[in-house]
């Protein structure tokens, strides 16, 4: 096939930039232009090996061994050069790990956290993509005349990119349009370009005509284009999706639920009793006034103040970290590096409108895929929790703290809050009543918040002070504001804040976390206790976002007394006169009365018999149930009594036998009936793999056949083998298995007992062949002993 130069240029080029354009949509997987040399490889080894094959005519056998021998030769330079010697040259390694890679590289790419490390061998897939999607598509443009087959494989490898990529699109608008502005014009100038159009222009009408029309159409063409693009990226900034696109990630790694984990806001008595003098962590590079934050909850239900359920945007939606967290940001710029001591939990402490978050030690690359940040929230969460010696790097924006004047004009934020419920129906009026002198909104926040911290008083309720329950719930919120006195601690108080903000439309949330206190405040290193434990409520400001504010009474007010008892009005004391005097009254003789105190016996006693009486009836049909496994375990540990305590101590290393093969047989081993020791011992090792009974049944031949008979302690050790094989036996059973071995029949009524009834009268042949072998011993030792007498 003879092709002219200019398409070559055309299904090439345009094969390049179709793959290409397709290929930007993992930059967010990357996490930036990492991947490009290995995509942009791929994509030229492709237009390479279509080019010759296209040129030498050769078959699509040829083509794939081309790919396959391409994949293997440069792969070591492109997609993992961390590998090939010299950088590019493939080894043993490299050639395994690309073998491996065909198969492996999808599923670890899917099944890692977003952004992937380019050093982790997730090259392979933009590298292979690139290379097979850009060798079919360029040999179909080049050998086919209809191009629109050429375009298949380009929406296959967008599609495909897409399905491998994150929720977050790189350029959704400009990658879409390109692809089907490149699609267009590739059509168009091939549909011109095509031989009938050309026999037609020449043989019909004139070459002055021919190339007006042509050019009217490339014309008409790109007017389209440009109209139909235009349309497209207008539209775009209203027809954005609600919700993020799902991905094959979506579906091998389900979505992080924030609400798997306990509100951190319910261990905040916990932290501040069990770790009061522990260094939890320690924070270095804290700016002034800086708190760290652990968690921001903006939901109540009337049990705990927890994060929203809310999809995109609200307080539940956290994504896996990335660079450039906070671009739109502002205020001041800090490093604080946290080590973590004592602390042990999901929520990890950081500060301000977080940046990026970068984990040292060993556990680095752990922690970095299992942590989630929610930007909205500014709190993070690690799946793997957070352990002693673990450390990171936080970079994040201080926001500046604007006070009330620069507020003054400030409405409250127009931000999405969730729907509160089981609220102390008290609240609204008592809000509505506090709020009512307050003119601007920031007087507002400054009531509710003095009407707290100033009227109210300070508990943690641990040993040595005033008695303050833990807990936020309804009745602990209700109980605080309709005492006779407000006494909790941070925990009560900045939920009550929210609580009453709430009520009069007020966007507030509650956020836990540590701060150092006036001591701490000029050292270096800040260390985190549970003395420094505290939370807060957050306001929403127009302009200004979330500020903080602190309902809590100051630690050294404490009450008088604790006497925390509803308000009552008492009633005026007045001194009453003295009741005039009565005369006695006759009554008739009291009689003792028995039979209340009857009564009473007999209804304690019917209530103590009935007891009895269903206690009695359930044990009675407990061991009704139970007994076909009683008289199963009685019948066999009588057997077993019996060959222990058998006559002759022969008989008892026979019992002692026969106790193993039973066992063996309840555990399901299949002993051939007339079988010897030996043969059953061979068949019990084959069948559980227990040498030591080969040996065992040798002794018990040994010494049932012996020439005499064996001693007490002999068969008391034979015993203590038996019992340790069969314990062996149960060792490597499961409960199961085990209790089905204890109510197995087969020892009982068949199994050995064919076997055993034989081996008794081969023992029983064995003992007169001893007896008889004794007696002529005597008899031959008689003449000797009467020659020595005489």
């Amino acid at each position: 096939m003879t092709l002219a130069p200019r398409r070559w240029i055309l299904d090439l080029g345009m094969t390049a930039l179709l793959i290409g354009v397709a290929m930007v949509g993992f930059l967010p997987t990357f996490a930036g232009p990492s991947y490009l040399p290995a995509a942009v490889g791929g994509i030229l080894l492709g237009l390479a090996i279509a080019a010759v094959c296209t040129l030498r005519r050769w078959g699509v056998l040829i083509v794939t061994g081309l790919v396959i021998a391409a994949y293997f030769v440069f792969g070591g330079a492109l997609a993992l050069p961390h590998t090939a010697l010299l950088g590019f040259l493939p080894s043993l390694e490299t050639l395994r790990l690309l073998a491996l890679g065909v198969v492996t590289s999808w599923k670890q790419l899917l099944t890692t956290v977003a952004p992937v490390s380019a050093a982790d061998g997730h090259l392979i897939v933009p590298f292979l993509l690139a290379l097979v999607a850009s060798s079919v598509t360029a040999s179909l443009a080049l050998r086919l005349e209809r191009v629109v087959w050429a375009l298949l494989p380009v929406a296959a490898t967008l599609a495909l990119v897409i399905a491998l990529g994150t929720p977050e699109p790189a350029m959704p608008v400009a990658q879409g349009l390109l692809v089907a502005v490149l699609s267009i014009v590739w059509l168009a100038v091939r549909q011109i370009w095509a031989p009938r159009n050309a026999a037609v222009s020449v043989g019909e009408v004139d070459p002055a005509r021919a190339a007006h029309m042509r050019m009217r159409r490339i014309v008409a063409g790109a007017a389209v284009l440009v109209i139909a693009g235009g349309a497209g990226v207008a539209t775009s900034a209203f027809a954005t999706p609600q919700q993020p696109r799902h991905v094959f990630r979506d579906v091998i790694i389900p979505p992080f639920d924030i609400r798997d984990y306990p509100s951190p806001l319910q261990s905040f008595r916990k932290h501040v009793r069990d770790h009061k003098n522990k260094t939890l962590f320690t924070v270095r590079g804290l700016p002034e006034d800086a708190r760290i934050r652990i968690g921001t909850m903006d939901q109540f239900d009337g049990m705990v103040y927890n994060v929203t359920d809310g999809g995109p945007g609200s307080s539940s939606a956290f994504t896996p970290l990335r660079s450039n967290m906070a671009p739109d940001a502002e205020g001041v710029p800090a490093t604080l590096k946290i080590e973590i001591a004592e602390y042990n939990a999901v929520w990890v402490p950081d500060a301000g409108h977080v940046s990026a978050i970068r984990f040292q030690g060993d556990r680095a690359e752990e922690l970095r895929r299992s942590t989630y940040y929610n930007p909205a929230t500014g709190t993070a969460v690690a799946t793997s929790k957070l352990a002693r010696g673990d450390a990171y790097t936080v970079e994040t924006i201080i926001p500046a703290t604007p006070d009330d004047d620069r507020l003054g004009d400030a409405d409250f934020g127009k931000v999405p809050m969730p729907k509160q419920s089981n609220v102390p129906q008290e609240l609204s009026a008592l809000a509505s009543e506090i709020v009512a002198g307050a003119e601007t909104p920031i007087e507002q926040v400054r009531a509710l918040e003095t009407f707290l911290a100033e009227g109210g008083f300070f508990s943690h309720g641990l040993e040595g002070e005033v008695i303050s329950r833990a807990g936020h719930t309804s009745e602990r919120i209700s109980t605080l504001l309709g005492g006779d006195q407000m006494i909790g601690d941070d925990e009560q108080y900045a939920v009550a804040m929210a609580l009453l903000a709430r009520e009069v439309g007020i966007p507030a949330r509650v956020v836990m976390g540590f701060y150092p206190d006036e001591e701490q405040k000029d050292q270096a290193v800040f260390e985190a206790t549970g003395d420094t434990l505290h939370a807060w409520t957050e306001i929403n400001f127009a302009g200004f976002g979330w500020l903080t504010f602190n309902p809590t009474p100051p630690e050294d007010k404490v009450p008088n007394d604790q006497n925390t008892k509803p308000r009552v009005d008492p009633k005026p004391q007045v001194l009453q006169p003295p009741p005039p005097p009565q005369e006695p009254v006759d009554l008739p003789p009291t009689l003792p009365d028995d039979r209340e105190s009857e009564d009473e016996s007999l209804n304690i006693l019917g209530i103590i018999g009935t007891i009895l009486a269903i206690t009695g009836i359930s044990f009675a049909i407990l061991a009704l149930l139970a007994s076909p496994f009683i008289v199963i375990g009685a019948w066999k540990a009588a057997k077993r009594r019996a060959r222990r305590a058998a006559e002759r101590t022969a008989d008892r290393i026979s019992g002692g036998w026969d106790e193993l093969t039973d066992r063996a047989i309840d555990y399901g081993a299949r002993l051939p009936a007339g079988a010897t020791r030996t043969e059953e011992a061979a068949r019990v090792a084959e069948t559980f793999t227990v040498p030591a009974v080969t040996a065992l049944a040798d002794r018990a031949d040994a010494e049932v056949f012996g020439p005499a008979e064996p001693t007490p302690e002999e068969v008391d050790a034979f015993w203590n083998e038996v019992d340790g094989i069969v314990a062996g036996l149960g060792a490597q059973a499961g409960f199961w298995k085990r209790t089905k071995a204890r109510l197995n029949l087969r020892s009982v009524l068949g199994g050995s007992a064919i076997s055993g009834r034989l081996q008794e009268l081969k023992d029983a042949a064995a003992a007169r062949v001893r007896g008889g072998r004794a007696s002529i011993e005597t008899t031959t030792s008689t003449p000797a002993e009467s020659e020595t007498t005489s």
